[in-house]
């Protein structure tokens, strides 16, 4: 059978990563690139006997490729410090480590907001592709919104991924701060524009598509809050690229 990497990007990850670590034991090896914790994120890690590389901050594209060229393996499993691997997830990876018919497998994943979870809002449709031979691929470079770019075949995985992701109301907004301004970034470097109508538009425009055709409505007053904070981080991000392009 195939060996398995597991390789995870860590800062300040302390209420997450035991969690995350539990479910991946199981693993080869498991590769932790902490870019500079202040809580006892690495101590928990190394307890684990993870191999713990710390680094400076690249971005996350570059930080999660860094990882995977770091593994001992070619098979490489990326998982977030707020994700968990449930028994299903793993009964499915090692059966497909022992005769892999794809260069790549995306795989579903469920994720829970404010501590419920969420069944519709597009939610129910992600499918990240997180297990993957590096022979064939990597994580591209982009600063946020990364993904793997796979040279061959990919393959489903239903099994499912949980994602604990905002557990607070706080934790999405500070998120949602914290990304606008790399997303804002990304879009001035490759000369994109907005007005500010238009970022108004594009964060309505987003909660329509969320609460209403994307049914967000079935989860309740949960799916109300996740499709307006979401339009609310469409609408800051659109407005920070006004803002550069102003400067």
């Amino acid at each position: 059978m195939n060996k398995l990497s597991v390789t995870i990007i860590t800062k300040n990850e302390e209420k997450n990563i035991k969690r995350c670590l539990k479910s991946v034991k199981w693993a080869d090896e498991i590769i932790v690139v902490d870019s500079g914790s202040k809580d006892n994120t690495v101590k928990v890690c190394h307890d684990f006997g993870c191999r713990v590389i710390e680094t400076d901050w690249r971005g996350f594209g570059k930080t999660k490729k860094y990882a995977v060229e770091q593994a001992k393996y070619d098979w490489i499993f990326s998982i977030d410090a707020d994700e968990v691997v449930t028994d299903n997830l793993k009964n499915k990876i090692i059966s497909i480590l022992e005769d892999p018919a794809k260069k790549g497998y995306k795989i579903k994943r469920s994720s829970f907001y404010l501590g419920k979870k969420i069944k519709h809002c597009g939610w129910n449709r992600d499918y990240p592709l997180r297990l993957f031979n590096r022979q064939y691929g990597n994580f591209n470079e982009k600063i946020v919104h990364e993904s793997v770019e796979i040279n061959g075949d990919v393959g489903r995985i239903e099994s499912e991924l949980l994602h604990y992701t905002y557990p607070t109301i706080e934790s999405h907004i500070e998120r949602l701060a914290r990304y606008s301004v790399l997303s804002a970034k990304q879009k001035y470097k490759k000369g994109k524009k907005v007005t500010i109508t238009g970022a108004m538009t594009r964060g309505v425009i987003k909660f329509v598509k969320m609460y209403f055709f994307q049914l967000g409505f079935l989860d309740g007053k949960y799916g109300f809050l996740l499709s307006l904070n979401s339009s609310y981080g469409v609408f800051i991000k659109y407005l920070k690229l006004w803002e550069m392009n102003q400067k």
